[in-house]
């Protein structure tokens, strides 16, 4: 069976990408992180769904990068300044804030960048420092144990 990631880009090749290419696959990397996390819960696919929701945002990555600023390395750091300077040339959506969208892709680009160049531990660590497993229960129907 071959890797999901079949080649792993050197950390020189993925700052060489458009920040928006890095938040293009950091967008599916942070939602599956986060689906993975919200499945282990054991709750009813509806509030799985709903939680996914809340977290996928604009907002919630905001939020999230905000968490993880403090730990970044000075490469980490510029990587997620670039994703957040990067204009994609399309309107924000209605329901977020231009400082919001920004920030998102900020943190995006890191994702990208983190798994593009096969850092997945490190990608682990700034994930569960962001969105700690306790808070990871969706609301109403919890479990259907």
């Amino acid at each position: 069976m071959s890797e999901i990631l079949p080649k792993v880009l050197t950390e020189k090749e993925a700052r060489l990408k458009n920040p928006l290419a890095l938040a293009f696959i950091g967008d599916t990397v942070w939602d599956l992180l986060t689906r993975q996390q919200l499945l282990l819960s054991g709750a009813h696919v509806n509030a799985l769904h709903r939680s996914a929701v809340a977290r996928v945002n604009a907002a919630a990555q905001a939020a999230a990068l905000e968490k993880i600023l403090p730990l970044l390395l000075p490469e980490e750091a510029d990587v997620a300044r670039r994703g957040g300077n990067a204009h994609s040339h399309h309107p924000v959506p209605k329901n977020q804030t231009p400082y919001d969208y920004s920030r998102a892709t900020a943190l995006e680009a890191l994702m990208g960048y983190l798994y593009l160049t096969g850092q997945n531990a490190r990608l682990t660590e700034l994930y569960q420092a962001a969105c700690p497993v306790e808070d990871t229960v969706p609301k109403g129907r919890e479990n259907h144990a």
